[in-house]
């Protein structure tokens, strides 16, 4: 098994692929015709964003994120050299500010933000074993 790609459930899949460019510098893979379906290049595993209506009418079961409700408990994770030129595009782009960037214990430097569908998005640098 590897991981192939990891999707999320948006309110607008067109304007979730115009954020994550502008915000996050990332560049569109694929974007469907109809609008339902799309996948960034984050290398060997894609980030991809599906219209939660589509998926909804096929009977899939889930809770829809929303910027007013807490995040859900999971976050996309994108490593970057420098966090906070990260952090002050995101929220230029429209993101809204969860943790300005910080560093760990273990070295990393890290920063929160949480996207227009409510989606907690970590920008960090690499861990160094």
């Amino acid at each position: 098994m590897k991981l192939g790609y990891v999707l999320l459930y948006v309110s607008d899949v067109t304007r979730s692929v115009e954020f994550y460019e502008a915000a996050f510098g990332l560049q569109r893979r694929f974007l469907h015709e109809s609008g339902d379906y799309a996948e960034m290049e984050t290398g060997p595993t894609a980030l991809g964003f599906v219209q939660a209506e589509f998926m909804k009418s096929g009977g899939t079961p889930f809770c829809s994120a929303s910027p007013g409700d807490l995040a859900p408990a999971f976050e996309v994770g994108l490593v970057t050299s420098n966090v906070e030129e990260a952090y002050a595009r995101a929220l230029e782009a429209g993101a809204s500010g969860v943790a300005t960037p910080h560093a760990k214990p273990w070295g990393q430097v890290v920063s929160y933000v949480r996207d227009l569908d409510g989606f907690l998005v970590e920008l960090c640098t690499e861990v160094k074993p």
